[in-house]
């Protein structure tokens, strides 16, 4: 599958074939490179450090814009004309291995114009996977050219739903984007190597992931390790994945980064999705769905263990939002609604759209988790953005390690003994114009065993304007608790609304927190 939201994601990178030899000295000799003619048989000895020294190297170098050149015939090349160019099952790698993945790659062109590099890597020997045009079927014959044009991306295979049949469940395209899905799921949100600039006036970096090397897997080993190479004119990273499909879809990933510059502004563990509309903000949108979104909330585990659930918005401003923290449990950009009615959309399937939660491993150190919400006039634009932002920049020629694990799913991996967030509603109240009704519903947790007469309070706070009409009373119906209240903003162009349900002086759910804007 091609990404259906596009931005430019092609911004960083050079062929390694064009600079290794004078990046890396003799550790990565010419022959290495996936267009080089001598030694490619033989290949080159490849361990757990090659990459990271690779990437070492690099930053020690000054940046190289990509070649992005392609032959006329496919240089302008649109969606359609991409899309139409299609790998054949049988050129797979490892096609007919009797092991429990296999790759397909990705043409060059639209979007995807530099080449990657990517090896196959066997008992400590990396090796170039060669390219062939006939690895494709053209529906356009004039699309299809002799050069030695490589790819630009690759998927895996695996059989993630019926036994026997292979199944696309991990991407990767485009700068350093990649995305999963779990078990009886479809692609939703996307996750990113680096993040650098993300709402910055001055733009932002993109940067690519130049090559890869993928390991071949023993015969019934059900995980998968696949390294990679960062480049940017900032920075330089090296990634290790080891990647396990099932019921929920884990990467375990361990990065490195070594910045060519002091960067301030750069983002560990990015997530990047699309939020359209829910009941919390459908005011300027003028849709037949009830919902339309990867994505429905930021959801937070602190260090100091609190349980913090932001609800997404489509704003009519950009709105950028940081929550300081030290020794993160993890954070992730939720999907919880799960039922096709809440979507009503037979092509699309909100419902079947992942969750991914980032769960550092070891203590990193203090920062703060940033969340990006840009305006967005369809469900076409990836807008929402949400990252780990280190306190201390990443100094010119250091070198800094993130290791963390990626749970694609169906919900945050851990259970709660919380109440959480089920729904937020937002509209207009009866003769008050300038007045806003906001309905939250709680389940799950402690609700499930509290008996109706059960006496709750909800703790409401605003940082501008007035609460005011609280009710909290069971929901019989979804065997949760609604609450509800109103909110006058007082001339207040915004507002950040936070709440929890409380059992007398107990806090018993998680921290509801939203920021409200005229």
């Amino acid at each position: 599958m091609v990404f259906r939201r596009d931005l430019l994601r092609s911004a960083a990178g050079v062929s390694l074939a064009s600079m290794v030899g004078e990046a890396t000295g003799s550790l990565f000799p010419q022959a290495m490179a996936a267009d080089s003619t001598s030694n490619d048989d033989k290949g080159q000895p490849f361990d757990q450090t090659t990459v990271r020294q690779l990437a070492r190297d690099m930053a020690k170098t000054a940046y190289k814009a990509p070649n992005d050149h392609l032959p006329a015939a496919i240089d302008k090349l649109d969606f359609d004309g991409f899309r139409s160019i299609e790998f054949k099952p049988e050129s797979a790698l490892w096609h007919g291995s009797n092991l429990n993945f296999e790759v397909q790659f990705f043409p060059r062109g639209f979007l995807y114009r530099p080449k990657l590099d990517i090896y196959e890597v066997v008992d400590g020997v990396s090796t170039p996977v060669p390219y062939n045009p006939d690895m494709f079927n053209y529906q356009n014959p004039k699309l299809r050219v002799d050069d030695d044009l490589g790819f630009s991306g690759f998927k895996l295979m695996t059989c993630l739903n019926q036994k026997g049949v292979m199944e696309e469940f991990t991407v990767f395209l485009g700068a350093s984007y990649f995305r999963a899905v779990a078990k009886g799921q479809q692609y939703g949100l996307s996750a990113r190597g680096f993040a650098k600039g993300t709402a910055d006036p001055q733009g932002e970096e993109f940067p690519l992931f130049r090559a890869f090397w993928i390991v071949r897997p023993k015969s019934g080993i059900e995980s998968l390790v696949i390294y990679a190479l960062l480049d940017s004119p900032s920075l330089s990273g090296a990634f290790r994945f080891t990647i396990r499909p099932g019921d929920t879809t884990t990467f375990d990933v361990e990065s490195y980064f070594y910045p060519r510059k002091t960067i301030a502004n750069g983002g560990v563990a990015p997530l990047t999705g699309m939020f359209y509309f829910d009941a919390n903000n459908r005011n300027h949108v003028d849709d037949w769905r009830p919902a339309a979104h990867d994505s429905e909330g930021l959801l937070m585990w602190t260090g100091t263990g609190d349980q913090i659930w932001r609800p997404l918005n489509n704003p009519v401003d950009l709105q950028y939002s940081v929550f300081m923290d030290t020794a993160p449990k993890g954070f992730g950009l939720m999907q919880r609604k799960r039922a096709f009615s809440q979507y009503e959309d037979l092509a699309l399937h909100y419902e079947l759209r992942p969750s991914l939660w980032v769960e550092p491993v070891g203590e990193w150190p203090s920062g703060s988790v940033n969340l990006v919400e840009i305006p967005t006039p369809s469900e076409v634009n990836d807008n929402i953005v949400a990252f780990w932002r280190p306190k201390q920049p990443l100094k010119e020629g250091g070198e800094y390690s993130f290791t963390y694990r990626l749970y694609w799913g169906w919900d945050n991996p851990w259970p709660s003994d919380l109440a959480r967030i089920a729904a937020t509603r937002v509209g207009a109240v009866v003769d008050k114009p300038d007045v806003r009704f906001f309905c939250v519903d709680f389940f799950d947790g402690p609700l499930n065993h509290y008996p109706t007469n059960k006496q709750l309070t909800l703790n409401v706070s605003s940082s501008a304007g007035k609460v005011s009409n609280v009710v909290v009373e069971p929901n019989p119906v979804t065997h949760g608790w609604r609450t509800t209240f109103e909110f006058a903003p007082d001339g207040a162009k915004s507002s950040e609304l936070k709440c929890v349900l409380m059992d007398g002086d107990q806090p018993i759910s998680e921290q509801w927190m939203y920021r409200w804007t005229a």
